[in-house]
């Protein structure tokens, strides 16, 4: 069970009470990211996002931030996506009022001291070379790029080191002003807690949170009309690349048969690309597939490392699963062992207080409601193969697709001739 609560400054507040662990999460979503930048500012949400763990009125330093988590053997973190910002505190239950005055206190006091500023930079300079040498990674940038353009869905949510480079304090106080307000923040409290008081505790910390209303973001304009391809030359061992279509945003309600036509490909060590990429032909040693659905973005994507005089197999190998599936569907037995992986998948994650904060929480930023593990399993069970066959034929179509790849290539013409399903 979980309880939504609006506080009358605006702020959103999930609680979700769980008796049997004995941790605590708490989890503040901020309804902004990378969507929401300006290419002059491209960057800025997740840079932010680290200046606001260096310090704050009553803890002036980083070290006094995490000494006092880590004299109680808590976890803390923070992240940055292109639509939200999340911060969150995970402690023993006899904690959670440390948890809750150094998350609050981190949201209303950060100080955004102009030195600590000038170190961070440095260190997300070097966050930005740590992920652009992992091509694993950053072929998931490339896919973006290449879906989305020069717009900010396909800007880097790192930024540009050139942009980070030239971040200045009254930048990042006015998008903390405009975008860190109470009706764009939800309170997410999942673990062991006494209820009769968790609400007048929420309320007490956060009380003085800023009222206003934050910035939209621009709508993102989606073009295609053949299939695409994007290169980036690196002399690498292997050849890394992205391998996908177009699809659904968040508020589609075809995105449950996408995820379970997902799981089928690409989800589990015996899903179909699986067996025949790695079982069969041993041609990547990771492969898989993923679903992304944002407001008003989606798409579903395999990835994969392969050799390098084997990429093309490798593609051609994958497209042929994606013909099959769409001209042929899925069987009976394939249709529900993905139902019940994705049931065994859930049940399993409900285990933790974070999972559950993050459940809750993504679901009301995102969609400003919460359907419980029971309503969206039975929306996952009511997908058909009809519902599969029907996903699979509008998606799997040459104007959706679109390949980004990493690795000692230069020409693309000879991968844009393979692009045909």
């Amino acid at each position: 069970m979980f309880h939504k609560t609006t506080l009358k400054n605006g702020l959103r507040v999930i609680t979700v009470p769980m008796k049997d662990v004995r941790s605590v999460t708490v989890l503040v979503l901020v309804g902004t990211g990378s969507k929401y930048e300006t290419r002059e500012i491209n960057g800025l949400s997740h840079f932010l996002e680290h200046v606001m763990f260096k310090g704050t009125k009553k803890r002036p330093t980083a070290l006094q931030i995490s000494t006092e988590l880590d004299r109680v053997g808590a976890e803390h973190n923070a992240f940055t996506g292109d639509e939200r910002t999340g911060y969150w505190v995970k402690a023993d239950f006899n904690h959670l009022d440390l948890a809750l005055d150094i998350v609050s206190d981190i949201l209303l006091n950060s100080t955004f001291n102009p030195k600590e500023i000038e170190r961070e930079r440095g260190v997300i300079i070097e966050e930005i070379n740590m992920y652009n040498d992992m091509p694993s990674h950053y072929t998931g940038v490339l896919f973006d790029r290449l879906l989305y353009g020069d717009q900010p869905a396909g800007w880097e949510i790192l930024g540009k080191k050139e942009v980070i480079s030239k971040l200045k304090r009254p930048e990042l106080v006015q998008y903390f002003h405009n975008q860190y307000v109470a009706d764009n923040i939800v309170v997410t409290v999942a673990g062991k807690f006494d209820e009769k008081n968790i609400l007048n505790k929420i309320e007490h910390y956060f009380s003085k949170i800023r009222k206003g209303e934050p910035k939209s973001k621009a709508p993102v304009i989606e073009k295609q009309s053949k299939p695409e391809n994007l290169i980036f030359y690196k002399k690498t061992e292997q050849t890394h690349f992205c391998l996908g279509v177009r699809a659904y945003n968040v508020f589609d309600p075809r995105k449950y048969a996408l995820s379970v036509l997902s799981s089928i490909l690409g989800g589990s060590m015996s899903s179909r690309l699986w067996v025949t990429i790695r079982e069969k032909k041993g041609l990547a040693y990771y492969i898989g597939s993923m679903v992304d659905n944002s407001s008003d973005t989606g798409f579903l994507a395999v990835r994969a490392g392969v050799n390098n005089e084997k990429v093309k197999d490798a593609i051609v190998a994958i497209l042929r699963e994606f013909r099959l599936v769409r001209d042929k569907g899925v069987t009976a037995e394939e249709l529900k062992k993905a139902k019940d992986y994705f049931k065994g998948k859930m049940l399993l994650a409900f285990e933790s207080s974070d999972d559950w904060a993050e459940f809750v929480g993504e679901q009301e930023i995102a969609l400003n409601k919460i359907l419980k593990p029971e309503q969206i399993l039975r929306k996952i069970n009511a997908v058909s193969r009809k519902d599969i066959l029907r996903v699979a034929r509008d998606i799997f179509h040459p104007s959706k697709l679109n390949l980004a790849l990493i690795g000692p290539l230069k020409d693309d013409r000879e991968f844009q001739k393979l692009l045909k399903i």
